[in-house]
């Protein structure tokens, strides 16, 4: 875009009454802070395809044990099946109410779509890709039933090392991490975060997760996020708290499952 997404709908926005521009993007993508701090969102984790709607895709099911052996026929993924399944479309949505009168100050308005509305946007996003879509149709990464979940407490300081590895018992390779912000800076404070992202590990913190829970995975391979590049910015007039405007915020996206044994959660005391 040659005009950031704000300033699009600023000069879309004309009369009083309510309005809906569509855009062509993947709203959450272009968060402009992301630019200049590097906060990856768990959409950073996940390889992206581009698709029109519904999309079939490659499932792997995983059969008996977790552990491998030192011959490929005693790796799990040796006994791995197949079959095709289908990524559903959702839309996830967020919205800020804001003073009638901000719509006469267009640059200030276009500022708080691209710094304020649009960061709702990524919390959303990230609640639904961890935690499921409200209708169901994102499955939700911490949901799924045949991911890996150790409830025995770990320490911080073996946690990453001691997981990493159980990620790579299955024939994956651990690319990313999903933790709360408390333990994203306690691995900050023991000096991990710079080892980790040496071997190619990006951490993603937010707050959609249990503060002592963290997910590892080989996220590139597991998932592929549906992307229908389908975006939109609108304004509601007198919809909002208090009878403030509601400004609204969407994007249309899906969530493919190819390897869920691929993922770990781990209980980080």
């Amino acid at each position: 875009m040659t005009t950031t997404p704000g300033e699009t709908f600023v000069s879309a926005l004309t009369g009083s009454g309510d309005v809906e521009v569509p855009l062509r993007v993947a709203l959450p993508a272009t968060f402009p802070l992301a630019a200049t701090r590097p906060r990856y969102t768990v959409r950073h984790l996940l390889k992206t395809r581009e698709v029109a709607g519904p999309t079939a895709y490659l499932r792997e099911e995983h059969h008996g044990s977790d552990t491998s052996g030192t011959s490929y026929g005693s790796t799990p993924e040796s006994r791995f099946t197949t079959s095709l399944a289908t990524a559903g479309i959702t839309t996830v949505t967020a919205s800020l109410s804001v003073p009638a009168e901000l719509t006469a100050h267009p640059a200030m308005l276009a500022t708080v779509i691209d710094h304020r509305l649009i960061v709702r946007l990524c919390t959303r996003e990230n609640d639904a890709l961890l935690n499921g879509s409200s209708d169901g149709v994102v499955p939700g990464i911490r949901a799924l039933p045949a991911l890996r979940r150790f409830d025995e407490p770990i320490d911080a300081e073996r946690v990453a090392a001691e997981t990493c590895a159980l990620v790579e018992e299955t024939g994956g390779s651990c690319d990313g991490i999903v933790t709360h912000p408390r333990l994203y800076w306690e691995l900050v404070r023991l000096g991990q975060l710079t080892r980790l992202t040496e071997a190619g590990v990006r951490v993603s913190r937010t707050r959609m997760l249990a503060a002592d829970e963290a997910i590892f995975a080989d996220f590139r391979a597991a998932f592929t996020l549906m992307d229908t590049v389908d975006s939109a910015i609108g304004l509601r007039r007198g919809a909002g708290a208090d009878g403030q405007d509601l400004l609204w915020a969407s994007v249309r996206l899906g969530l493919a499952v190819h390897l869920p044994q691929h993922v770990v959660i781990r209980t980080v005391k």
